[in-house]
């Protein structure tokens, strides 16, 4: 039986012994959730959250891990006169912690930092610890789709489509790797099937749209599953005849924007619908 992450990480204890802090935490500062026990004789000196945000996890040689969700940065400070902790012993605390609750270490440079993944309830997670001077940096990325607030309706859909012959559909939200639609793109779908059943002779091609990451085949298959998964959310949940829709998987042959960053395949990643002649 699945247990919420709070549950799941308030009992873990990775051996570390709890202290009286001389220096109070910084108002409006806890542990991150996913460590919620501490080294000993640190106390919180700052802290930043964000319901929605990038960072670059590191890798070896100069590479970077991008990940997007709700962000928690947090630093502790070593409390004045306490003996610092070998760097050894700080980070494979936090490997250990990681570990026994199913996580695994993606990257690690001796004596500075190490950073890892886990899921739980269903939601990857990944976390970056590093260490130096004193301090301990902890940053974390929940992993979510942002909250889309803009959504064509039908009526703009519909103009784009007598314009140019398509529309490209931004609030429709998948899982990295997985073609099953999210809850969160009912806003995006509905509108489209509002769009088919004010002009039933209206017949369109569902084109799935990704970025470059990964292989160029694993793409397309990946893009056509995600584009018959719409067709049918259509057909399915909206009653939408079958035969005025066909889903085709473009991938990554199509893009509107360079590759080079977030920003830019965000927008490579799309559902374009297509009219049909």
């Amino acid at each position: 039986m699945a247990t919420t992450l709070a549950r799941t990480l308030a009992a873990l204890s990775f051996g570390l012994a709890t202290a009286a802090f001389a220096t109070p935490d910084k108002p409006g500062c806890t542990d991150p959730a996913l460590f919620p026990v501490r080294m000993p004789d640190y106390h919180i000196a700052d802290c930043k959250s964000a319901p929605f945000e990038a960072y670059d996890f590191r890798l070896p040689k100069g590479q970077k891990n991008r990940q997007e969700g709700k962000f928690t940065f947090v630093t502790y400070a070593l409390e004045r006169g306490r003996p610092e902790p070998a760097a050894v012993e700080i980070l494979r605390n936090y490997e250990n912690a990681l570990a026994k609750i199913g996580g695994t270490i993606a990257a690690t440079l001796a004596n500075n930092w190490v950073n890892g993944s886990v899921v739980i309830d269903g939601r990857e997670t990944w976390a970056e610890v590093e260490r130096g001077n004193g301090r301990i940096w902890i940053r974390v990325i929940e992993k979510g789709a942002m909250k889309q607030h803009v959504v064509a309706d039908a009526a703009a859909m519909s103009n784009d489509l007598r314009a140019t012959g398509h529309v490209a559909v931004y609030g429709i939200f998948f899982d990295t790797g997985k073609s099953v639609v999210k809850p969160e793109s009912k806003a995006a779908i509905d509108e489209g099937a509002k769009m088919l059943k004010s002009d039933p002779a209206l017949k369109l091609w569902v084109g799935g749209h990704t970025d470059w990451v990964g292989k160029v085949d694993d793409n397309q298959r990946l893009a056509q599953a995600r584009a018959e998964a719409v067709a049918a959310e259509l057909v399915n949940a909206h009653g939408i005849a079958a035969a005025r829709l066909k889903g085709y998987g473009v991938g990554p042959l199509a893009p509107v924007a360079g590759n080079e960053d977030e920003a830019g395949r965000a927008k490579n990643r799309r559902v374009d619908l297509v009219k049909q002649p």
